[in-house]
């Protein structure tokens, strides 16, 4: 069952990734995360989203780098038991950092930090934000594809497909200059995560 995520929780979820987007960059250059690693992380957030897009993708990805096999194909589905331990913890954390909708408790992020250390915590969330982006982008894409076929989601409206599908060419502006405007008023860039 996909996750529909509307126009404010998309701009949430949007915010979040684009005021944290040199993470993003620093994380795909430094590789701490490996190629391998960072699509586990992709698929298992993809999974809870149930966006139907980006599996084929990142299952494409993975072929290309040589990791489907039958354990691979296990947590495409969720399963992480030939996964290998060290990463265990990111990727349930990665499942229930969707589960909450990009809005974890302040202390799950903590014992990340304890388990991974800051600047890995740091890649690994890269990872989870981008493709917790593109998992909200895509099934309201769907949705509203779906809504055109004559087969509306009773989740969402019209009005709510279209903000987001074609809303976030306007989004991504206004997330900006709101960042500028809170740096200019000395405020720290930070994640939204519960409290």
């Amino acid at each position: 069952m996909k996750r529909l995520y509307g126009p404010r929780a998309f701009y949430r979820l949007l915010t979040d990734m684009l005021i944290n987007i040199w993470d993003m960059r620093e994380a795909r250059k430094t590789h701490r995360v490996s190629r391998e690693f960072s699509e586990r992380i992709m698929m298992a957030v993809t999974e809870v989203n149930g966006c139907r897009y980006w599996p084929y993708f990142h299952t494409h990805v993975a072929i290309q780098a040589g990791m489907i096999g039958g354990v691979e194909l296990m947590y495409i589905c969720g399963d992480f038991k030939g996964v290998p331990l060290e990463e265990r913890a990111a990727l349930y954390f990665a499942q229930y950092y969707a589960e909450t909708g990009g809005k974890p408790k302040l202390e799950t992020v903590q014992r990340m930090h304890e388990t991974y250390g800051e600047v890995i915590t740091r890649d690994i969330l890269a990872y989870i934000r981008a493709i917790m982006i593109r998992n909200a982008w895509g099934n309201m894409f769907d949705a509203l594809r779906l809504r055109m076929k004559g087969k509306p989601d009773t989740e969402t409206t019209l009005w709510e497909e279209l903000a987001v599908v074609f809303g976030i060419i306007g989004m991504m502006p206004a997330v900006f200059i709101q960042q500028v405007i809170r740096e200019l008023a000395g405020e720290e860039k930070t994640a939204q995560y519960n409290k």
